[in-house]
């Protein structure tokens, strides 16, 4: 079941630095050593069991991007399920972003209607935090006006902080079919085992699939500073030619575990009862095990629901 999700921008815009950061693995630092795209890179991610991201990283230099509309217009554009548009905040071209990202869009209508739009608000590190806000929402209005009539999502992003992974989540949550039943499962789970909060990533790329809460939190980027921490993390283990397996930390207010669960995900258990062991959170994660494991393969092949936590 493939998914095709075309990546795009102007040259210099930050595709492949956050490609490479989200799915290879690679740290912010490190993407000042890649190169620029020529053409179209493509690349296939697996992502759930069945699912897989049929990403097209398309090289953003003006006789690439002019050609892509020409001569490879029914090509690149055809069948796509995702378009990520990617805007460079402080670009001194933008009149030619907004023309490029308005012949994506006349494409896109012509040949892949139902597809979703996402645009990024790349780098906006750069921008200082007081401006933030502000130059975001102006994007966001001009972008959305633009885009009709078909209707885009914004995201700002950086590679330098959780942005990227907020907005990575996001999309890629879009993409799951059948999410809402694994959501209800979630939940069920949560209940069972008394836990505040159950939280769902993916196992390669530590981006958040899916979660539930018992109690509302002011934190709301915690998800995605914690797909960070732990996938840099993770890393580093990689480093020393040691696997990342678990990990368990606590303080006075709560205990958090976090835990191979299926092929194909990682689990995360938070629990504000503190007195509660170890053996015993993860004997009941390891007891809904298999029930996830049959769900996450009903819910990658689109089959109908997969059950409910007895």
């Amino acid at each position: 079941m493939k998914k095709k999700v075309l990546l795009m921008g102007k040259n210099g815009s930050g595709k492949t630095s956050m490609r490479s950061i989200i799915f290879a693995n690679y740290i912010a630092r490190d993407t000042r050593r890649l190169g620029a795209t020529i053409d179209v890179e493509h690349s296939h991610v697996r992502f759930l069991g069945n699912l897989v991201l049929n990403l097209w990283d398309c090289g953003g230099q003006d006789a690439f991007m002019e050609n892509y509309f020409a001569s490879q217009r029914d090509n690149i554009f055809r069948n796509v399920e995702v378009l990520i548009y990617v805007f460079d905040v402080e670009s001194d071209e933008l009149e030619k972003d907004m023309h490029y990202y308005q012949s994506c869009l006349e494409a896109i209508l012509q040949h892949s209607r139902e597809a979703r739009i996402f645009c990024l608000i790349h780098k906006m590190d750069l921008v200082p935090e007081a401006q933030r806000d502000a130059m975001f929402h102006d994007r966001e209005e001009d972008l959305k006006k633009l885009s009709q009539p078909l209707n885009c999502v914004c995201f700002r992003t950086s590679i330098w902080d959780e942005t990227l992974y907020k907005a990575w989540s996001s999309i890629v949550y879009d993409l799951i079919p059948n999410v809402h039943e694994l959501e209800q499962n979630l939940k069920t789970f949560a209940h069972i085992i008394e836990a505040d909060e159950v939280l769902l990533f993916e196992r390669a790329t530590f981006l958040i699939i899916s979660h539930y809460h018992l109690r509302d939190h002011k934190d709301l980027n915690r998800f995605e500073r914690v797909s960070n921490i732990i996938k840099q993390f993770k890393l580093s283990c990689g480093k020393l030619a040691a696997q990342f397996q678990s990990m368990e930390v606590r303080n006075a207010h709560f205990a958090a575990f976090i835990e191979v669960f299926t092929a194909n995900t990682y689990v995360m258990v938070i629990m504000s009862d503190t007195t509660i062991s170890s053996a015993a959170t993860l004997l009941n994660i390891r007891s809904a095990r298999k029930h996830f494991e049959q769900l996450e393969k009903s819910v990658a092949c689109e089959a109908g629901p997969g059950g409910g936590l007895a």
